[in-house]
């Protein structure tokens, strides 16, 4: 199947499904899973779809249910939320991964931000890793000189992580040297937020970490999710992209945040 005829069959895939993955395509087409990311790659800078990790979805589609979730405020799959400013997340992963030193313990929570950082980690190595974010732990699985820890606990299907009790219970005696944490809102007065009912395992892991970075991009800024995670003034660093305002990073600087803008 040639160039033409692989893209026209993508689309004409999103017409009938609302999103589409590599690996399917892949089969469909007898391509390589390289090939079909190249693809999307392009039809995405044409506007024609939004890529997500693992897959594309239907442009109209995406920006409906974004659309929806900001009037119902109900929390996104984490599949979809790789679709929103994906390459600002890709840029503050990538910037994330240059803040862990050699021989560092850190803690990743959910999410795909984090899950993007664990992904850059993982091709250096040498750390050890503590998190309840299974996507982040496959990532991670195979890297040199890498310990993993997973805390274990109750699956989350909607964020692929781990939380409860008994997650809980398995980071009481850990100590971190530094913890990347996402949110769904981060505000200068009501700190960060979430839609998601799982997030005191957020708040429990930031106990054990001597540093909080927080990794946000900018389109999750002046608004509020249900249940707050961590105050502003918990937040050592914040890594974001430079869509964030002048006027925002000072109202962060004056809470006593580094703020990179990446």
């Amino acid at each position: 199947m040639n160039l033409i005829q692989r893209r026209k069959l993508i689309l004409d895939e999103l017409k009938i499904n609302e999103s589409v993955e590599v690996k399917i395509l892949a089969k469909m087409t007898k391509s390589s899973e390289v090939t079909i990311r190249n693809d999307l790659r392009e039809l995405e800078q044409q506007g024609k779809l939004v890529r997500f990790f693992g897959g594309a979805h239907r442009k109209a589609q995406l920006i409906t249910e974004t659309f929806n979730h900001e009037l119902s405020k109900d929390e996104l799959a984490v599949s979809n939320r790789y679709a929103i400013n994906s390459d600002a997340k890709l840029r503050i992963a990538k910037y994330a991964a240059t803040l862990v030193p050699l021989n560092a313990t850190l803690i990743l929570d959910s999410g795909s931000t984090t899950h993007l950082i664990a992904e850059e980690l993982a091709k250096r190595g040498n750390i050890t890793v503590i998190t309840n974010n299974l996507l982040a732990a496959v990532s991670l699985s195979n890297a040199i000189n890498t310990t993993l820890i997973l805390c274990g606990g109750l699956y989350r299907a909607k964020s692929h992580s781990l939380h409860g009790k008994i997650a809980e219970e398995a980071l009481r005696d850990i100590r971190a040297d530094l913890m990347f944490i996402g949110a769904d809102s981060f505000d200068p007065v009501l700190g960060m937020t979430t839609f998601n009912e799982g997030f005191n395992i957020s708040r429990v892991m930031s106990e054990k970490a001597n540093q909080i970075i927080a990794v946000v991009d900018s389109s999750k800024f002046k608004r509020a999710g249900y249940n707050q995670i961590l105050s502003t003034e918990q937040i050592d660093i914040l890594i974001t992209d430079t869509g964030i305002t002048s006027e925002l990073t000072n109202e962060f600087t004056n809470k006593g945040i580094n703020v990179k803008s990446v």
